[in-house]
């Protein structure tokens, strides 16, 4: 908020504050302020009543310097009598052009921001505030609208109650206010004495109302600041005096906190009949926003700057002082050796730790050194993933931009862009990057490449006139005045006002998102931690259970709890987590090859149980390629397109579809050949364009962005082509391919001499482009005569709209060419529309909806113009009477005095203003009595694979539904072709969904497969929804919405539902940065197929997980039961401690991490999702560890017991041969986890051979433990023979028959592992 004030001597404060000569009245008793006004209306007093309060509208009908009559909502009259070099008693901003409509359109911006602030990211309740209290000051303060709209003062009155009883959240005994609801308060006040309207709304509201959300016993109460005491006295006396209703103070104040309001009008008794508002104080400057709705000379005078000399030197400390410094939020970075220390704080790795140092306490070193190397290695893979996250965060930093070239005190000079400023006046060159979001004030052939923000990487043209628009909020795309942060100049120069920086720039809310994230184990990765600690305790309690009968037998108390807490340690899966986090990390390299980038792990788990995908339709569910499919013109005659997708002009030809002897017949690439109303039509096409095609190899070489050649050059020149790109909106580029392959692209024209001379953008209210071409010349004719025409295209319904003819079907010999149809001086050949006409129209635009073609409308108009002079007539371009209306200057209040900057800035706003008044559209360039041409259906085909993709899904259980900005009926004939939307399955429109809540979402019955016209609020809303129903959603996004009529900010476009989603997708190719980031998953490829692969192998990857997970618990509780069970038997234990560590470290983890890599199950795609609120293990799960463990335990019981243990010699032998019977038993069962369901004699022996080498590997290590001198010894063991062999082989072939048996019960039963 208000900075503290910079203090000068001469002037006092340097803030922009209004202080009133006051006459100090004593009062003896603060009560005195009820008045005995009779009145029992509940609407304020007249002006004309003799009161306490002077109106506004008083104040400046007795404003001495001006003799200006002030009408309530008339313009103030301009002020003649003052020397603009003169600042004194004046503000800076007294010459601004401050219309009434202008400043109702500022506040109704910042209301509905008001009521949206506590669910928008983007904007903050003090940048509001600000926004609020600087129209205040500069644009109502002083009487200079006394009367405004009342729907909006109702609202704002509204907002401000709302918002001016906030208190601060870390305070719970003492409530203290927020400095926002501090000039929430202080607005209101303000409002109240300036603006009539405002006075009448508050009049309406009930005296609880007020007294809830005005908090006056807080305000001065215990701990209050002196300036909420003296705006609390102020106000009371403002209403007392305003209103009949609320003459009596109390009524306004709770019970208790009566004294305490009583006490503070007495201390401060001269705000009492003060009739003003006490100054904040500090500084009020200008709001930072993009301001693409304002002019330029307007920024100029706001951020008090100049394009010709900049900010002044001396204004820099105070502007940095009150905006900050211009720099990007900085990620959160940890040490090395915090990384590194962070490893050892697990639980489970701290439990180890203890152990190892109990195993040095008794000596045990061998023991020791093996629980060591086991959690190093933990902490090298740990170390490894977060190094490299934490390089990613790295990024961050070189989206800054050091050095910036800027204008201060009329010199150019190169600065640290970190010392930026609002105000700031920046030049760009050509290859430079953005230091600051920017307002562009001067450009020449500027082109920028904003893909770091939009994922557009074509350059984007630039143009500083000023985009009206009723919200705050636009797509960052149709930003064309301005410049952001970190984009790159591609083309040409420019020269901008600095008007956001650090934060609140573009980038810097990217950033700031980011960095915000915080750092969160997967969900696998928790339920893991939290099966691994439960196993702790389980190995505990039954080692606990087993000291305790060893020691009952009488054992040695000592070696019991040693082999205890051993057996204990070997039983704890202290790899699991880090065996879980490499299985997904190769799950993520498998993903990567088949173009799926993971950018999250947890989104690999996710996967596997993912119910719902819900895909955009353009470039993920069809080629991202649109092109014509036909072309219907008004004679009824309908035209198709080969190879409409391909940019080559050399490919294609136009087909006439319904030709008179029912073979296709290709139309001539002839002026003379071609029908009229297909010409123009096509004309329409290429020339009411801003797209081009261009060849790759020429446009990187030259950098030139050039139209596409005509079809006979292309044909000369075919042999050097090597690929075409398209330049600009998909949609018009489709068009000009169209024109292209008719043999009539935009430079056949030019090449004519037909001239564009005016244009008309789309835009979502109008929904029609319309441009103006001048044609050449005829100097054929005795009066030189040239004529102009216009050229229109947009949606049907608009255009059609606006015609009041067609172009019926036309003898060709009647023309000397097709194209005199444009000429004036033709006779009139169109025909007056009819209900007959708009049938046949609204049929064939039905008929290529339903074939999912995308529709828009053509037609044209001519204009006549003689000798190029029109302007007289009202007819023509008449160009030159546009910008012929002036600004008139308002009076400037009274109050206004001059601050220390704006001494220092007052040379920058003594400039005349520029025109603020709208562009006129010339008469006869009006889009109105158009002539309808016809129609022209565009496609996206669908993708080639996506209709096999569709039908894996439905098999795996996994609903696909389709969201666009599509219109609905070429969204449903799209889906019906990829098998999306079934015969009874259901579509619906994003207006539809508005009116339903998320509840009613969830239950709609069925529910719809396709989504049409949505925007990204609808997409979050649906994603939210189907989570509440228990579902598991894959939401794809590209961040870059089709929808041409969605004005609202697309800044994270589909960013919330992407990260709302339980794994967000974005497009490689077409999504942009801000999507990207949001997403867990992006597809290098944008095909949907390759989401279908990516579920499978998420699939895999949990698949491979649960086996590793039942291989280890099985292995592990197998040794645990072996040591119960000979414990309660009361006979030697089979395994010495050494030897438990050693078949943990060869048996567990080589055969585990062979099963992470293990290739995906048959039939795996066709089994249900797996929910996602299920645990790792089911009843099933547990069951089939507890009967693979036993079966192990018991064989290894069996061969132990079959022993001869009289002597010390045969005990060490026998405990050797139950070593590798358990050993040999555990590394069969690896093989034998290879499947869960399926007999492991139907899967490939070598389509794992990780699973052979690790193994084998485990085995050879056995071996070596078992047969080479001296490690034996080390290890306790010791060699044995043939018929313990044969034991160790009969062991195998059991645990493999009832290991198949098992898998053939969970095939016959199907229940859930």
């Amino acid at each position: 908020m208000a900075d503290t004030p910079i203090t000068q001597p001469e002037q006092g404060s340097i803030g922009n504050q209004h202080p009133q000569q006051q006459q100090q009245q004593s009062h003896d008793d603060a009560d005195t302020i009820n008045t005995n006004t009779e009145a029992s209306a509940s609407s304020p007093k007249s002006p004309g009543q003799k009161n306490n309060l002077t109106f506004a509208v008083e104040k400046m009908q007795n404003m001495s310097h001006t003799d200006a009559t002030i009408v309530d909502g008339d313009v103030p009259t301009a002020l003649t009598n003052v020397i603009p070099t003169n600042p004194e008693g004046y503000s800076i901003y007294s010459n601004i052009k401050d219309g009434k409509a202008s400043v109702e359109h500022q506040i109704e911006i910042n209301v509905v921001d008001l009521f949206d602030v506590q669910g928008n990211n983007e904007i903050s309740l003090e940048e509001i505030m600000d926004s609020l209290r600087y129209v205040m000051e500069y644009r109502i303060k002083g009487g200079r609208f006394t009367s405004l709209d009342y729907d909006v003062m109702k609202r704002l009155a509204d907002g401000l109650l709302q918002n001016m009883g906030n208190v601060e959240k870390k305070r719970k005994f003492r409530q203290k206010l927020t400095e926002e609801a501090n000039v929430a308060f202080q607005l209101f006040g303000e409002f109240l004495l300036e603006v009539q309207e405002f006075r009448q709304a508050v009049g309406e509201k009930p005296v609880s109302d007020l007294r809830h959300s005005l908090k006056l016993d807080v305000r001065c109460g215990t701990g209050s600041t002196e300036q909420e005491q003296q705006s609390a006295v102020a106000l009371i006396a403002l209403l007392t005096t305003i209103y009949p209703q609320f003459s009596d103070w109390r009524e306004l104040v709770k019970g208790d906190g009566q004294a305490d309001v009583q006490k503070c009008m007495a201390d401060h008794a001269e705000y009492v009949k003060a009739e003003t508002m006490p100054e904040m104080g500090g500084v009020i400057l200008a709001p930072q926003a993009l301001c693409f709705d304002r002019r330029i000379k307007r920024c100029l005078k706001m951020f008090r700057t100049s394009l010709e000399t900049g900010l002044p030197s001396e204004a820099i400390p105070a502007l940095r002082e009150h905006y900050g410094k211009n720099i990007l939020p900085q990620p959160p970075r940890a040490s090395i050796f915090k990384m590194i220390l962070s490893q050892f704080t697990d639980f489970m790795i701290l439990l180890l730790l203890a152990v190892a140092v109990l195993m040095a306490a008794t000596k045990d070193f061998i023991a020791m050194g093996v629980l060591l190397f086991v959690v190093v290695l933990n902490a090298i893979i740990g170390f490894t993933q977060e190094y490299k996250a934490g390089k990613a965060l790295d990024a961050l930093t070189k989206l800054s931009v050091p050095r910036a070239q800027v204008l201060r005190d009329g010199n150019t000079s190169v600065i640290n862009s970190e010392e930026l400023v609002p105000g700031d006046i920046v030049i760009l060159e050509e290859g430079e990057s953005v230091p600051a979001d920017l307002r562009l004030a001067e450009v020449s052939q500027l082109e920028i490449i904003e893909s770091i923000l939009t994922g557009e990487s074509v350059a984007v043209n630039k143009d500083p006139k000023e985009i009206k628009t009723l919200t705050r909020k636009l797509p960052l795309g149709d930003c064309k005045g301005n410049a952001f942060m970190s984009t790159v100049v591609a083309k040409g120069r420019g020269k901008g006002i600095v008007v956001r920086t650090g934060r609140l720039t573009e980038i810097g809310k990217i950033s700031a998102a980011i960095t915000s994230a915080p750092k969160v184990l997967t969900p696998v990765q928790q339920k893991l931690s939290l099966l691994g600690k439960l196993l702790v305790v389980f190995a505990i309690i039954l080692c606990a259970v087993m000291a305790g009968i060893k020691i009952a037998y009488h054992n040695d108390v000592k070696e019991s709890l040693k082999i205890a807490i051993s057996l204990a340690v070997s039983v704890i899966p202290e790899g699991l987590v880090a065996v879980t986090t490499v299985t997904m990390a190769l799950g993520v390299r498998r993903m990567a090859t088949r173009q799926a980038i993971v950018r999250t792990l947890p989104a690999v788990e996710t996967l596997g149980s993912v119910t719902f995908i819900c895909s955009d339709k353009t470039g993920t569910l069809t080629e991202g390629k649109m092109g014509a499919a036909e072309l219907w013109t008004s004679d009824g005659t309908a035209y198709g397109f080969t190879e409409s997708t391909s940019l080559d002009p050399n490919k294609g030809d136009v087909v006439l579809k319904n030709p008179t002897d029912g073979q296709p017949q290709i139309v001539e690439k002839s002026l003379d050949k071609v029908p009229p109303q297909m010409l123009i039509s096509l004309m329409v096409s290429s020339l009411c364009n801003n797209s081009s095609v261009v060849q790759k190899d020429k446009d990187e070489a030259d950098g030139v962005r050039d139209t596409a050649v005509p079809v006979e050059a292309a044909v000369e020149t075919a042999s050097d082509i090597v690929e075409w790109k398209g330049i600009g909106d998909p949609t018009e580029v489709a068009l000009v391919v169209a024109a292209q392959k008719a043999g009539f692209p935009k430079q056949y024209f030019h090449n004519l001499g037909y001239t564009r001379i005016y244009e008309q953008a789309f835009d979502s209210e109008r929904k029609v482009m319309s441009v103006v071409y001048k044609a050449p010349v005829d100097r054929g004719s005795e009066s030189n005569e040239h004529f102009e025409f216009v050229l229109a295209k947009g949606a049907p319904e608009e255009i059609l709209n606006r015609c009041v003819g067609y172009l019926p079907n036309l003898d060709s010999s009647s023309l000397s060419s097709p194209l005199d149809v444009l000429k004036p001086n033709q006779p009139n050949i169109s025909q007056p529309l009819t209900e007959e006409f708009y049938d046949h129209v609204s049929d064939a635009s039905g008929r290529m909806a339903d074939n999912g073609l995308r529709v828009l409308g053509l037609a044209y108009k001519k204009v006549q113009v003689n000798g190029g002079s029109a302007a007289e007539s009202g007819v023509g371009d008449g160009l030159d009477d546009i910008d012929r209306i002036k600004d008139q200057k308002e009076a400037p209040a009274s109050t206004m005095k001059p601050t220390k900057l704006d001494l220092i800035t007052a040379a920058n706003v003594n400039q005349p203003d520029d025109d603020d008044d709208d562009e006129e559209i010339p008469p006869g360039y009006a889009e109105n009595e158009l002539i309808f041409l016809g129609l022209i259906g565009l496609i996206d085909p669908a993708r080639a694979g996506v209709q096999e993709s569709v039908r894996i899904c439905k098999e795996a259980g996994i609903t696909v539904v389709m969201i666009t900005g599509d219109h609905i009926k070429t969204a449903s004939a799209i889906a019906k072709e990829l098998g999306i939307l079934e015969e009874n399955g259901r579509a619906i429109k994003g207006e539809e969904l508005d009116l339903l809540s998320e509840q009613a979402i969830a239950e709609l019955r069925p529910f719809p497969n396709v989504f049409a016209r949505v925007s990204p609020d609808n997409k979050l809303k649906l994603v939210t929804a189907l989570q509440k129903r228990g579902e598991a959603v894959a939401m794809t996004g590209d961040g870059v919405n089709g929808m041409a009529n969605i004005d609202l900010l697309d800044l994270l476009t589909d960013a919330p539902a992407i990260k709302a989603a339980n794994v967000g997708v974005a497009m490689g190719i077409a999504g942009t940065d801000i999507t990207k980031q949001a997403a867990d998953i992006v597809l290098s490829n944008d095909n949907f197929n390759t989401i279908v692969d990516a579920v499978e192998e998420g699939r895999r990857v949990f698949d491979n997980i649960l086996k590793f997970i039942v291989y280890l618990l099985s292995c592990n509780c197998a040794e645990i039961f072996l040591f119960l069970l000979c414990s309660i038997v009361n006979v030697e234990l089979p395994f010495t401690v050494v030897m438990v560590l050693w078949a943990n470290i060869i048996a567990d983890v080589p055969p585990a991490m062979a099963l992470g890599v293990e290739p995906a199950e048959p039939g795996l795609m066709k089994r249900t999702p797996r929910s996602s609120k299920r645990g790792i293990l089911t009843k099933t799960s547990f069951a089939v560890i507890i009967f693979q463990s036993l079966i192990m335990t018991l064989l290894t019981f069996g061969v132990y017991m079959m022993n001869d243990r009289s002597d010390s010699a045969k005990e060490s032998y026998a405990q050797s041969e139950s070593f590798t019977v358990l050993t040999t038993v555990q590394l069969l069962q690896g093989f034998l986890s290879r499947t869960m369901r399926t007999s492991v004699f139907k899967v490939n022996f070598f389509s794992n051979r990780w699973m052979i080498i690790g193994v084998s590997i485990s085995f050879i290590l056995m071996i070596i433990g078992l047969y080479v001198p001296g490690f034996n010894s080390v290890l306790e063991l010791e060699p044995i023979y043939g018929k313990s062999w044969a034991k160790i082989i009969v062991c195998c072939i059991i645990l493999t028959v009832l290991s198949e048996l098992e898998k053939l019960l969970l095939r016959v039963t199907g229940w859930v592992i």
